[in-house]
């Protein structure tokens, strides 16, 4: 049987954070198998404007035409999405509708309580304490309960200790207000506001450390902290890509590759 594996990302259109980010865990990936791998990202809007470049990068439903017009029978899928959210569901919709190929579909970065608590460690260990300070990580955020996933991280970094460490969304909950309260009610001057996303792309450069007036880093200066902004998503860290590569090696062990 021809197989092949397709790397999924969300997808960015900024192309530093691309390499710094989203290439790092692509290369890790790749490393755990000799199969041919092929990219493509999820996001509409983001090929779109990489279209508008010059730059093609295909979609699903594109890949997986390609791939079965090039006479590969089984396509081992490995999503970079964080979360079981609606861009899973909507990938998920996909493999179940796709009649010409036999699809195996990896899991997303936080599938499962290990997960969490994994990611909850990498955190702690990347934030170490200091007096006065708190490290805000932004989440994109999602209407979907797959939301919880971030209450459960930060419920999970109390558990550690941490409560210095606070988890906050642009889109979901909790939102500013909620973190605006957390930080109020400690002694805290400085703020070290990192994305909870896999990409420090548009979300991160405008909603989070944006000069404008609603970013989180212009309404916290304007409460009177001192924001330092850290432009890096969760892909460039070793231990998330580790967590990636641990993802795709269980999907591969059960298309029957590896031990």
């Amino acid at each position: 049987m021809k197989q092949a594996v397709l790397l999924l990302s969300f997808g960015t259109s900024v192309e530093e954070a691309r390499q710094r980010d989203i290439a790092p865990v692509e290369e890790a990936l790749r490393k755990c198998t000799g199969l041919p791998c092929r990219v493509a990202y999820t996001s509409p809007t983001i090929r779109g404007i990489l279209a508008k470049r010059g730059e093609t990068v295909p979609g699903l439903e594109e890949v997986l035409e390609s791939l079965a017009a090039d006479g590969v029978e089984e396509v081992l899928v490995q999503p970079t999405h964080l979360l079981y959210g609606f861009e899973y569901d909507s990938i998920q919709k996909t493999v179940r509708e796709t009649e010409n190929l036999k699809i195996m579909l990896g899991k997303p970065l936080l599938s499962n309580t290990d997960d969490l608590q994994f990611i909850a460690g990498v955190l702690d260990r990347l934030c170490p304490q200091a007096p006065g300070t708190a490290a805000v990580f932004l989440g994109h955020g999602t209407e979907h309960f797959a939301n919880m996933v971030y209450p459960a991280l930060q419920t999970a970094l109390r558990l550690l200790g941490r409560e210095d460490i606070l988890i906050g969304t642009v889109e979901g909950w909790p939102g500013y207000a909620e973190i605006r309260q957390m930080l109020a009610g400690r002694d805290v001057k400085r703020v070290c506001l990192s994305p909870l996303m896999l990409v420090a792309g548009d979300h991160a450069q405008n909603d989070m450390a944006g000069d404008e007036p609603d970013s989180w880093k212009s309404r916290l200066e304007g409460e009177g902290y001192a924001v330092e902004p850290r432009m890096a998503g969760l892909g460039s860290l070793a231990q998330v890509q580790a967590l990636y590569t641990s993802h795709f090696q269980e999907l591969l062990r059960e298309a029957g590759h590896g031990a």
